[in-house]
């Protein structure tokens, strides 16, 4: 292995089969050495968690990328355990960058806390490795079709071309990961802009359930309606925009508050 090359460690939530991950591998391995750790099966929506069942064990399978068989990683577990078992014990050299992607599906506002592909990205960043999480916009329409049919090259574009820009850019301070959501239509030609997170909840939950509380249940979701969207965010800028979002993010929570000020609240009679 040239350890001269910038090392790339490439994971997503969608599962170790998922076209948008072959994509992504491709667009990158223009860039340096690519290792793909993902998870064995579908995981989408898992967060940043860890699940306390999963069985941890990493199995070596092949995938044929620009007319090379490439050894990947599918492991068992969920996005963020498959890079925290390619950081600690798949890659032999620390990476110099995690992409997470392309997932199938945009992540947007406040619901990036419970995506997958953006909570492999963060776990990146808490050990210490900039975080890129590329999503794809679907039609709402589209979410039942074969993922095999939707083309993820525009997608692959930016993924390259973000993962260049982090590799040779040193990062902000408070800037841990980059998540980038691309327009279903969009093409290497369509404009991208930096955004902020809408606090707007994306996906709206309700319950699906036949009968009494014992009776099985469903918590699907219904997208946030174009007349309820405000400019000024992610969300805005991919759907009414139709442009691609580029949002920085923090691993830190805590409110940007004055938090002196904050405490004197807390402490007030008032």
């Amino acid at each position: 292995m040239n350890t001269f090359k910038k090392q790339i460690l490439l994971s997503n939530d969608d599962g170790i089969d998922s076209p948008g991950l072959w994509a992504a591998a491709e667009a990158l391995s223009e860039l340096g050495y690519v290792t793909v750790a993902a998870p064995r099966e579908h995981m989408s929506a898992t967060g940043r968690g860890y699940q306390k069942n999963s069985d941890g064990m990493i199995t070596k399978k092949q995938m044929n990328i620009r007319g090379q068989t490439w050894d990947v990683y599918a492991v068992g577990g969920s996005p963020s355990q498959s890079v925290a078992h390619g950081v600690l014990e798949i890659v032999p050299f620390k990476p110099d960058l995690v992409v997470a992607g392309i997932n199938y599906g945009e992540n947007l506002g406040t619901d990036v806390t419970w995506s997958g592909t953006v909570g492999a990205a963060i776990e990146a960043a808490t050990l210490g490795i900039p975080g890129l999480a590329m999503s794809q916009q679907i039609f709402f329409e589209s979410w039942d079709r074969d993922p095999m049919s939707i083309d993820f090259s525009p997608s692959a574009y930016f993924t390259k071309y973000f993962a260049k820009l982090m590799l040779e850019k040193q990062l902000p301070e408070d800037v841990d990961v980059l998540n980038v959501v691309v327009p279903a239509e969009a093409t290497p030609e369509t404009p991208w802009k930096v955004t902020r997170l809408s606090d707007l909840r994306y996906f709206r939950p309700y319950v699906e359930r036949e009968g009494s509380f014992e009776e099985k249940g469903r918590i699907r979701s219904r997208m946030l309606e174009t007349k309820d969207i405000i400019p000024g965010n992610d969300i805005h800028t991919v759907r009414v925009e139709k442009t691609v979002s580029v949002t920085p993010l923090s691993v830190n929570l805590t409110s940007r508050t004055d938090l002196k000020e904050f405490e004197d609240l807390l402490r007030s009679n008032k």
